[in-house]
């Protein structure tokens, strides 16, 4: 773990924007980002932006045979990194704008769940919307969509504007207890299509 902690704060250093995160997820949030998700049923999983793996080592613990992972990762030092953490994994370094193009480059109609590790409010709007738009055409019908967010950014602008695409495009949005544990702590936000 020293070196993923050390690629993440090397990260940080060259693009805090594009991190969006002072340190890697822990490992309570990690098991509360997987935690709706019916390992059992689920044929295909989509996550953006593993960063060092921190969701990634939860869903591939739980991932059954048969079933496919699709991480997207626009740094290229995270995408290496899983990669080498998670060999058996589909790991493409890209954006997740760009998710109906990879879904087809891999033969994939659909996506039961979605687990996201991406700072939205850091991201432009015009790939917020283009993200957006993919995960309401590709997720399959019933399908999840979780990401978390910091329990101190609840009163800020990006955070509300997050709550309210979360509400216009899902059928159902709760959120899951504070992980306390995290630095800093934060909840997940599990929507249902």
């Amino acid at each position: 773990m020293r070196g993923s902690a050390g690629l993440f704060i090397s990260q940080i250093w060259r693009a805090p924007r594009a991190v969006g995160a002072a340190l890697p997820s822990s490992r309570g949030l990690a098991r509360e980002m997987v935690a709706p998700i019916d390992f059992g049923k689920v044929r295909t999983i989509v996550e953006f932006g593993p960063g060092t793996g921190a969701f990634t080592g939860e869903i591939a613990a739980r991932l059954a045979s048969g079933a496919r992972y699709v991480g997207i990762e626009l740094n290229g030092e995270f995408c290496a990194h899983v990669r080498r953490q998670f060999p058996a994994l589909d790991v493409v370094e890209d954006s997740v704008e760009n998710l109906e193009r990879i879904l087809d480059e891999r033969d994939i109609a659909s996506v039961d769940a979605i687990v996201c590790g991406l700072p939205w409010a850091s991201l432009p709007l015009p790939v917020q919307e283009r993200a957006f738009a993919a995960i309401e055409r590709r997720l399959a019908p019933g399908g999840l969509f979780m990401t978390f967010a910091y329990l101190q950014g609840l009163p800020f602008p990006g955070a509300r504007a997050l709550r309210r695409r979360l509400s216009e495009s899902f059928s159902s949005v709760t959120r899951s207890r504070i992980v306390w544990a995290n630095v800093p702590p934060a909840f997940v936000y599990i929507c249902r299509k």
